[in-house]
């Protein structure tokens, strides 16, 4: 079956991605659908769960900081002014600059050892971090951190496009983003914990948050060193007959591979793309209120007269809330296998929760503003994501092109952490009018990626219509190819 799926031609190709049958080279073969389910349901079981448990803990690794701030972190390494802000600021610098590349490192090697090496090195210097003497050693520890962190989530999104049909993979991406949400909760629980035992064996409470969180990683990282697959149609849960299905599920939901070979023609058919660098910019706009939102909820809450205590509970509800709206959102659109219609909402809650809490300095209705945020802020980038993934191919350029997306939308964690100044306080009033804006502008780019993926396929269109074959291009942009809306 490796070997026929090897031969297999696009242009000798007729696929159905929505059916169970793949003719090619005058050969029908049938997939088995109960078969498919199976295959797919392992993957669900024992790699989306590692998935899962990697992305919470790389962001309780790098939003421990916050927590560390309030347990005397600064003082104990005679920060003052803008430093702390400036150490935030460092671990997006790398993280943003090798995305891109690690994602690659991962489509060549498989993200099992990739990734593995990765968490085990980003987990040593969160430990480490525990042990900074100075300023200018926790600068270098942020600084490696965002280096070793910076390939997990595109990775991860481009493992789950390899995987499962375009259809299903919205829901698959929203487990990662879900982990992101209740890594919000969960490290305010673990930092409450450490801030209750206090000093202990001559180390400050900061310091054991960054040892304990990171050890706990380092273990994590360790275990997927033999347990995240090289490639999915390897994978060591599946047996010979899983293996032969997942080769032509692969070959189902990728049929306009090329080559297996890295291409520097891919990769610059990634960075030409206007598709790629639009999404980019919607994730752009919409990750300004996201990275606002999850990193100054509880300063917010404060500004509208709730206690610090009071702030660290209340975000917890909001957090759980996020993460069940961001899962319906998914699953309505894997349903419908639609994308841009369920985008629509997302920023609607968002820009609506903002202009509420511009609009009134009232204290229930500001917390009741923050539930709208959280119910669209999370979703909006996971359906974003998925729509990216569905409608670029082949392989690398896929995998660039994911990276760079994340890669520009992370780039918004520099602005958002600007954005919220402590003199703008109690209603910080042009932070919340710059998310307001920035996911108005991410509502409209929406509008704009639906008009082009039309033209493109009204352009597909002429072009068979005039008994044209192919048009001399590879991947989403061949003829056979159609987009999803």
């Amino acid at each position: 079956m490796a070997q026929l799926e090897k031969e297999l031609i696009v242009n000798d190709c007729d696929v159905n991605n929505s059916g169970g049958r793949i003719s090619a080279l005058g050969e029908t073969v049938d997939i088995d659908e109960r078969a498919e389910k199976r295959v797919l349901s392992k993957f669900d079981w024992v790699v989306m769960p590692q998935m899962s448990i990697l992305v919470l803990f790389a962001y309780l690794d790098r939003t421990n900081i916050g927590n560390a701030r309030v347990f005397g972190f600064e003082k104990s390494l005679g920060m003052s002014g803008t430093d702390f802000n400036n150490i935030s600021m460092f671990f997006y610098i790398p993280y943003i600059l090798l995305e891109t590349p690690w994602v690659m490192v991962v489509r060549k090697f498989g993200p099992g050892r990739v990734l593995a090496i990765a968490i085990v090195c980003w987990s040593g210097i969160t430990i480490g971090s525990g042990f900074a003497k100075n300023y200018n050693q926790i600068i270098a520890c942020r600084l490696l951190l965002g280096s070793f962190e910076a390939g997990l989530f595109p990775s991860l999104t481009f493992v789950i496009s390899r995987i499962y049909p375009a259809t299903s993979q919205g829901k698959r991406i929203a487990v990662l983003y879900i982990s992101i949400a209740l890594s919000g909760a969960l490290g305010g629980l673990i930092a409450y914990g450490i801030q209750s035992m206090g000093k202990q064996h001559g180390l400050e409470a900061w310091r054991w948050l960054f040892i304990i969180e990171g050890t706990i990683t380092l273990v994590v990282g360790a275990l997927c060193w033999v347990s995240l697959p090289t490639t999915p149609e390897t994978a060591w849960f599946l047996g010979q007959e899983d293996r032969s299905t997942m080769s032509i599920i692969k070959f189902r939901n990728h049929p306009f591979e090329v080559s297996d070979r890295f291409s520097w023609k891919q990769v610059a058919m990634a960075l030409t793309d206007p598709l790629v660098w639009l999404a980019a910019v919607s994730l752009f706009c919409s990750s300004i209120a996201m990275f606002g939102f999850s990193t100054f909820l509880p300063t917010l809450l404060t500004g509208m007269n709730y206690t610090s205590l009071q702030a660290n509970y209340l975000s917890i509800p909001v957090y759980v809330l996020a993460s069940i709206c961001t899962g319906i959102t998914t699953f309505v659109s894997d349903r419908i296998k639609r994308r841009a219609i369920c985008l629509i909402h997302s920023p609607l809650l968002v820009m609506a929760g903002y202009a509420i809490t511009v609009g009134t300095g009232n204290k229930s209705v500001g917390f009741f503003a923050m539930f709208l945020v959280g119910a669209g802020v999370y979703s909006y980038n996971t359906v974003v994501l998925t729509w990216v993934s569905n409608n670029i191919h082949p392989d690398y350029k896929r995998s660039v092109a994911i990276a760079v997306v994340i890669s520009i939308g992370n780039a918004a964690g520099l602005a958002a952490s600007q954005i919220y100044p402590i003199r703008d306080e109690p209603r910080y009033l042009v932070g919340n009018s710059l998310s307001l804006g920035f996911e108005t502008l991410a509502l409209l780019s929406v509008g704009i990626t639906t008009l082009l993926l039309k033209y493109r396929m009204k352009q597909k269109k002429r072009l068979r219509d005039e008994g044209i074959e192919s048009n001399g291009k590879e991947g989403d942009q061949s003829l056979g190819f159609k987009y999803v809306l």
